[in-house]
C-alpha cells in the first residue's frame, strides 16, 4: 500500500535528519553556508551514482524545470535557516520549529497543487503557529528570538520545497533526479560564499560534516520517496518522530532539557497535528 510505504519512509527520514542535526551541531563554529555545502555535496555524489547505476540518465521533463528550480531554491533556504537554528537553539526546539513545514506545505499546496484547505485545516495552521510562540518566546529580551524566527523561515522554505516534490512526483519526475538537481543547485548557490569566506576545519570537524551529509542523503532520499507515495497531509504526523529522536540525542549528548514553555509548544503543535491526522483518516473512511 502506497500510504504505508510513505509512512515507513517519513519515519526513516525523521531519524536521518535528527542524526544530521547532531553532527551539524557537533561540527562547531563553522558558517552555515559551509556546513550546507558539505551536507549537499555528499547527497549530490550519492544521487549521481544512483542515477548512473539506474542507466536512466540525467534528463528531466522541460515543463518541470520551473518547479525543480523552486524546489531547489526553497530547499536551500530551508537548510541554511535550519542549520543556523540548530547551532543557536536546543536540538528539540530547532527540530520542532522545522516541523511547522507540513503546515506551510498545506498553504503552498493551495498555490502549487490547487489543493484547497478546509476550514479545519486553516484553524489547525493558526493553532500550530500559536503553539510555536511558546517555543519562540517573542521578546527582545530573549537572545534566542532571532534564531527561532530563522528556524520558522527554514520551515517555510522546507514546506514549499516538499510541496513541489509532491508536484514533481505526480508529474513522473524521479526521486534521485530531484535530489541530484537540488543538491547541485544548492552547492553552486553557496560555493561563492564558501570560497571567499572559508573557515579552516579540523579533521574531526570535516568528519562530522561528512557524516552529516551522509545522514542528510539518507533523509533526503527517504523524504523524497515519502512525498511521492502520499500527500503531505497524510504523512505529517509521522514526521514528528524527529522531535523524539532529537530530544533523546539532545539530552544524551548535550545535556539539553527544554523549559516548560517549549513543552507546551510541543504539546500544542503535535496535538493539533494528531487531531488533524485522525480527522483526515476518519473522513477518508467515510468517503
Amino acid at each position: 500500500m502506497k500510504k504505508n510505504k510513505g509512512i515507513m519512509y517519513i519515519v526513516m527520514s525523521a531519524f536521518c535528519f535528527a542524526v544530521m542535526n547532531v553532527f551539524v551541531k557537533l561540527s562547531g563554529d563553522i558558517p552555515s553556508m559551509q556546513k550546507s555545502f558539505f551536507r549537499n555535496l555528499v547527497a549530490l555524489v550519492f544521487a549521481y551514482f544512483i542515477i548512473r547505476k539506474s542507466m536512466e540518465g540525467f534528463h528531466f521533463k522541460k515543463e518541470n524545470l520551473p518547479f525543480l528550480l523552486i524546489r531547489s531554491a526553497c530547499g536551500t533556504v530551508g537548510i541554511l535557516c535550519n542549520f543556523y537554528a540548530v547551532d543557536h537553539l536546543m536540538l528539540s526546539d530547532a527540530s520542532m520549529l522545522s516541523k511547522l513545514s507540513p503546515f506551510f506545505a498545506i498553504i503552498f499546496s493551495l498555490f502549487f497543487l490547487k489543493e484547497k484547505a478546509s476550514l479545519f485545516q486553516w484553524l489547525a495552521i493558526i493553532i500550530a503557529f500559536l503553539g510555536s510562540l511558546f517555543i519562540i518566546k517573542p521578546s527582545f529580551a530573549n537572545p534566542s528570538l532571532i534564531p527561532s524566527l530563522i528556524g520558522v523561515a527554514g520551515a517555510m522554505g522546507a514546506g514549499a520545497a516538499y510541496t513541489t516534490v509532491r508536484y514533481l512526483g505526480t508529474k513522473g519526475e524521479r526521486g534521485p533526479l530531484i535530489v541530484f538537481f537540488f543538491s547541485t543547485f544548492s552547492c553552486l548557490a553557496v560555493a561563492p560564499f564558501v570560497l571567499f569566506n572559508f573557515h579552516p576545519m579540523t579533521g574531526l570537524q570535516l568528519t562530522y560534516l561528512l557524516l552529516a551529509g551522509l545522514a542528510a542523503a539518507g533523509g533526503q532520499f527517504a523524504i523524497t520517496a515519502a512525498y511521492t507515495y502520499a500527500p503531505a497531509k497524510e504523512l505529517s504526523v509521522y514526521d514528528y518522530s524527529q522531535i523524539l529522536f532529537s530530544a533523546i540525542f539532545g539530552f544524551l549528548l548535550f545535556n539539553q532539557i527544554p523549559d516548560q514553555y517549549s513543552f507546551i509548544g510541543y504539546f500544542i503543535i503535535f496535538g493539533i497535528s494528531l487531531i488533524m491526522f485522525i480527522r483526515q483518516n476518519k473522513n477518508k473512511q467515510l468517503a
